[in-house]
């Protein structure tokens, strides 16, 4: 009896390890694999009832949103190093591509959606609840002084530029070998893809700790600033989105009227509707791809230009990016009390459409390279990190919205292009009759 009692509580205590197990599976399962928009939700909601019920414990998590910023700051300058320098190394010399309407299309919008961004942030300026002991941020009096910080951070060390987290060697560094890895071995060439697929997936990885990382930050935030800072982030998300939503619907049109000298609002309304919508949820251009390929299918476009520009667009045509990295930094500068002139914000729209350009492919890409743009108004890493991380925390709808129009305009801009040029065939056709 003693024996049955024993394997009855063996196989119990069996049975019972093995449904944790399964459990603790399960939930790393779904911790990697889950939706990050319903985690950070998630981790969103959590850190405001911790701070509300517990405020001494929501103190002690800042170790959480410490890490996790500790995380970004130790990746991003890694990742626009590797980045931008496989993305030019593995460029095709030579490669024949009709698409050069489409490509000033692109650049034209992304760098009229940062004038936007700007615009917007001066009119409703905003600010973050930033942690930072330098209160002696000593910012840049014109742009003559930028351009010279900008000259000296260029010819930096470019391993003193990583560790230190200056953007701006380490992009230029990055752009002068990816020219020079152009002549390169294939070999060369395919293992430094290689590790631009390797960082991209630390990035992930890094990512996928933003609900937990959230959690951290948002609790202890509240805890010991009070819930107006809510009130903050609710101001710059509205700022964020609207300045998407002037660019949807007013400069693009725009943009689209001047290519094709005709109504824009039917084309744009159809992009918006099967495109943007889809990459609303889907929140990533590239998983976009075949969404706007079919879509421009359906309209009959010219196969050869669109199936170069679509995957070309969800790299390079971010509009939405460049409000984010606008609007985000603005932010930072108000908060700091950095005075911005006329021409230093024209600077910053130039720098924001190169940076949003460089954007990777991860949800939040846009967010990691603030810091470039932040580094020429002389705000410390530091600081420009808890930027990013405010980022996260808005990035539920951000990033989505961001992500619609980026994808969306990438169909608009494509079958602008290809209209227009259908129209100039048939004008050509009939002045020779």
């Amino acid at each position: 009896m003693g024996y049955l009692y024993i394997a009855m509580n063996y196989s119990l205590s069996f049975s019972m390890d093995k449904a944790m197990k399964k459990q603790q599976t399960g939930f790393v399962q779904y911790m990697a694999q889950g939706s990050l928009v319903k985690q950070i939700l998630v981790g969103l909601i959590l850190g405001i009832l911790l701070a509300w019920l517990a405020p001494s414990a929501a103190k002690s998590v800042e170790l959480l949103g410490t890490l996790f910023v500790g995380a970004l700051k130790a990746v991003a300058p890694v990742l626009v190093w590797i980045l931008v320098m496989s993305s030019i190394a593995n460029h095709k010399i030579g490669q024949k591509s009709n698409i050069r309407p489409i490509l000033v299309l692109y650049l034209l919008g992304t760098f009229c959606a940062a004038v936007v961004a700007v615009i917007g942030s001066l009119l409703f300026p905003s600010t973050l609840a930033l942690v930072t002991s330098d209160t002696h941020v000593l910012p840049p009096s014109n742009i003559i002084e930028v351009l010279r910080g900008l000259l000296i951070n260029i010819v930096a060390n470019p391993i003193d530029a990583i560790l230190k987290g200056n953007y701006v060697g380490i992009l230029a560094w990055s752009i002068g070998l990816g020219i020079a890895l152009r002549h390169a071995n294939e070999s060369t060439k395919a293992l430094i893809q290689d590790l631009s697929g390797a960082v991209t997936q630390l990035v992930r990885v890094v990512i996928r700790l933003a609900p937990i990382g959230i959690f951290g930050l948002v609790s202890s935030t509240i805890a010991t600033t009070g819930f107006e800072t809510l009130f903050g982030y609710a101001h710059l998300l509205t700022v964020l989105i609207g300045c998407m939503i002037v660019v949807a619907l007013v400069i693009n049109p725009l943009i689209v009227f001047w290519k094709i000298r005709r109504n824009p609002y039917p084309l744009v309304f159809a992009c918006l509707r099967e495109s943007g919508v889809t990459a609303f949820f889907t929140r990533s251009s590239a998983a976009n791809i075949p969404v706007n390929m079919a879509m421009c299918r359906r309209m009959k476009l010219n196969e050869d230009t669109y199936s170069v520009s679509i995957p070309l667009g969800a790299t390079i045509n971010m509009a939405g990016a460049a409000v984010t990295i606008t609007v985000l930094t603005l932010a930072a500068v108000n908060t700091l009390g950095i005075p911005v002139d006329i021409p230093q914000a024209i600077f910053l729209s130039v720098v924001s459409v190169i940076a949003a350009c460089g954007a990777s492919g991860v949800a939040g890409g846009s967010l990691l390279l603030i810091p470039l743009a932040c580094s020429m108004f002389g705000i410390s890493n530091e600081i420009a990190m808890q930027v990013v991380a405010v980022g996260f925390i808005i990035g539920v709808l951000q990033d989505s919205a961001e992500t619609g129009l980026n994808s969306s305009t990438d169909v608009l801009f494509t079958a602008a292009a290809c209209q227009a040029e259908e129209s100039r065939t048939v004008a050509d056709r009939l002045a020779q009759r």
